[in-house]
């Protein structure tokens, strides 16, 4: 098999090949310079390949068979909680995952709320939902 030739085919196959949802700039630093790839990443999001959750941040993408909007393929918490493992912060269950979990509440928790250790300077989300950081202790 030919390896592929431009910058921006070679990051679509190593996307497609991924078994990770997220993906930062610097998850192809080996391929080509930081501008280079941010170009090749916006591409790939104009083409619906992928979808930016953040500065920085895409997720794989797909068209949603009730809307045919581009979506991403899992849920935005856990596109989230991925995002923060790979940018190294501790994810902990929320206060509102901890009282569904101990039998407190039978709310069910929405999942746009996470709980982390640390502070957290960036937003993730799409199409105006975003999730909100819990701060843990």
């Amino acid at each position: 098999m030919k390896k592929p030739k431009s910058v921006q085919d070679r990051i679509a196959c190593r996307i497609t090949r991924s078994k990770r949802e997220v993906f930062v700039r610097k998850d192809f630093e080996d391929i080509a310079n930081y501008d280079q790839v941010g170009r090749s990443l916006r591409m790939l999001e104009k083409k619906g390949k992928l979808i930016k959750i953040g500065y920085g941040l895409y997720a794989k993408a797909a068209i949603s068979p009730l809307s045919n909007r581009i979506i991403p393929r899992k849920s935005l918490r856990d596109l989230a909680i991925e995002a923060l493992k790979k940018l190294n912060m501790e994810v902990v269950p929320s206060s509102y995952d901890q009282a569904y979990n101990e039998g407190r509440t039978t709310q069910v928790p929405t999942g746009r709320v996470v709980g982390v250790k640390g502070r957290v300077k960036r937003k993730i989300g799409y199409a105006g939902k975003y999730i909100t950081f819990e701060y843990a202790t």
